[in-house]
């Protein structure tokens, strides 16, 4: 992988990342018809979401701090000595720290539980396909019906292990992280903000704990001979840093007053694509 190579797959990422669109599915696509020639592989995609990550950190730092503070101040008994005040019966901010906390559980045990074929037999790009047109349709319907009333300082327990399983799904590319949590959240009657901000939270555990993981575990093989490389991985990671938070940006003020009809459209759009890539031999399926 040439350093223009990563350039590319990093802009992609952050293009992609908070849009309900799979930025795995595009980088494991666009990755196979750029020169080098093959899937950049689940590690390196995980690491280099570290950066698209990291611009939700800096924009949404001002709403972290206020949620750590008040987590620990009910746990500590700040709020009331009661398990239900150290629970955040007191405080919607507190609360929202044990609902990302609890939502995080189902993406962290079913990726380990699964991670060879998430790392393998997943990445097949059929399946890619067939699922970026089946959740696209599934989001078309949650903006549908969805009643779009609900805030987040409405959110239940309930609400919470929902999302978490919704966010799971996309370890399989093509469903897209932001995707089954936006489409959860709208099931659920939220507003297409609120649903797409508890995407952005919710995904900070996940997300970081994935890249760094990966980081750990695959850092003798990442620049081994055939693989992106310590250089070209870390230089996808900065572009996506800088392309993430202006996506960021965009994507808030758009869902603030447009539905999300455009990227059930543009997700059909890539299913058909990457379908008529494989039947033209472009790209292979594994």
């Amino acid at each position: 992988m040439g350093w223009w190579e990563a350039v590319i797959l990093g802009l992609v990422q952050g293009l992609t990342e908070f849009l309900p669109i799979s930025s795995s599915a595009h980088i494991r696509v666009i990755g196979a018809l750029l020169p080098h020639g093959t899937d950049p592989g689940a590690a390196f995609t995980a690491i280099i979401q570290i950066g698209t990550e990291a611009a939700v950190l800096v924009y949404f730092w001002k709403d972290i701090v206020r949620i750590v503070a008040a987590w620990f101040r009910a746990l500590f008994g700040r709020d009331g000595s009661d398990w239900r005040a150290r629970m955040g019966a007191h405080s919607s901010d507190a609360r929202m720290g044990w609902f990302v906390i609890l939502g995080s559980f189902p993406i962290v045990i079913l990726g380990v539980l699964f991670k060879d074929a998430i790392e393998t037999s997943l990445r097949n790009l059929y399946i890619t396909a067939a699922v970026l047109a089946l959740f696209a349709i599934v989001l078309w319907f949650a903006d549908r019906v969805g009643s779009k009333r609900r805030q987040l300082d409405e959110l239940t327990v309930k609400d919470a292990i929902l999302l978490g399983f919704a966010q799971a799904m996309a370890l399989i590319p093509g469903v897209s992280r932001s995707g089954g949590t936006i489409t959860m959240g709208l099931l659920l009657g939220m507003t297409r903000e609120a649903a797409a901000r508890i995407s952005f939270l919710l995904a900070i555990p996940a997300v970081l704990g994935s890249g760094f993981f990966e980081l750990y575990t695959e850092w003798d093989t990442l620049g081994a001979a055939g693989s992106p490389g310590f250089v070209n991985t870390a230089i996808a990671t900065v572009v996506a840093f800088g392309v993430g938070y202006a996506v960021i940006v965009w994507f808030l003020k758009l869902v603030s007053t447009h539905s999300y009809t455009p990227f059930v459209l543009y997700r059909i759009g890539a299913s058909g694509a990457i379908l008529g890539l494989l039947a033209a031999g472009a790209i292979s399926a594994t």
